[in-house]
């Protein structure tokens, strides 16, 4: 048996509780880790809510929380070829297997070995955050020099956004709080307090021409007020880009996808920006700070603490 955070019905943090399960089997495209790290995201509130019912309402009860892992491979299915027994590896888990837990099964095609150099804690953040970050910049192709705003920048993919797109050399405009004024700034963009005042004005003020592009990690009324100052438009989550003549950022969610962002930690030009790490018995406090909006850069359940 293992330890798991998860849900027996959809709704709120109320129906988040921690439960035993057996131990589970992969299948021939899976593998069985042992978790060491598991990030924490926006995505696993609103699984656990059921507000991407299209991922999961087709899932028996109960689903755990999580979605993104480091750990060690304990068992690997028939058909994954790349990795071994013993292997410490990074990857995405099945939707409502989870991450926020003692084992849990991960898709063998979308997982990576990590680099000895890099801690679990840091390998954890990079399929969700970092991945996502990284097809965001690869979907939209632009140039060195060209301008870029992110909506919602001091969150996980918004950091991991402004570092890679630093190191393609593009110009950063970012919006988000107060609080994450410095980290936002550390990474050379230029920041703008989405609280004071009408942001699009003060962004307009600030690039009268527009953006070349924008990338919006935010969704909702805050993608509408910002879709109109980038000649490409890009979401991490929203649907409702395309009625603004963006798109959705499409995930590859492959194992080279991966490789290539550890690459880029091991080489020091991203950095997940871990500010919260948490025990798993501390995992709804981890979740409930995300879910609050206020956490800054990553947030991340460290199973050896």
């Amino acid at each position: 048996m293992s330890k798991a955070l998860g849900y027996k019905a959809f709704g709120g943090p109320e129906v988040q509780d921690f439960f035993e399960r057996p131990v589970p089997s992969p299948g021939p495209a899976e593998v069985l880790v042992r978790v060491t790290a598991a990030g924490v995201n926006p995505l696993d509130h609103k699984l656990r809510s059921g507000h991407a019912a299209a991922l999961n309402g087709h899932l028996p009860f109960p689903q755990v929380l999580g979605m993104e892992a480091a750990g060690t491979v304990l068992e690997v299915g028939a058909d994954v070829t790349g990795l071994a027994v013993g292997d410490r590896v990074t990857g995405f888990a099945l939707t409502g297997a989870g991450t926020y837990a003692e084992t849990t099964l991960l898709l063998g095609e979308s997982t990576a070995r990590i680099p000895d150099a890099l801690p679990d804690t840091w390998a954890a953040t990079i399929p969700v955050a970092g991945t996502t970050a990284l097809d965001v910049l690869d979907q939209l192709g632009l140039p060195a020099g060209a301008s870029l705003l992110v909506n919602g920048i001091g969150g996980g993919v918004g950091i991991a956004l402004a570092q890679l797109a630093r190191d393609r050399n593009l110009v950063v405009t970012g919006t988000a709080g107060a609080a994450k004024r410095d980290l936002v700034t550390a990474t050379g963009a230029t920041f703008v307090d989405y609280t004071e005042g009408d942001v699009v004005d003060r962004l307009r003020a600030h690039a009268p021409n527009g953006f070349d592009a924008v990338a919006d990690t935010v969704g909702g009324e805050s993608l509408r007020e910002v879709a109109p100052l980038g000649a490409k438009l890009v979401s991490v989550g929203d649907p409702s880009v395309t009625e603004l003549g963006g798109v959705v950022v499409h995930r590859r969610l492959d194992r080279r996808g991966l490789e290539r962002v550890a690459e880029l930690m091991v080489t020091g030009r991203l950095d997940p920006h871990i500010t919260g790490t948490y025990a798993l018995a501390q995992a709804q406090e981890a979740l409930a700070l995300v879910e609050s909006l206020h956490a800054t850069g990553k947030v991340v359940i460290d199973l050896s603490l």
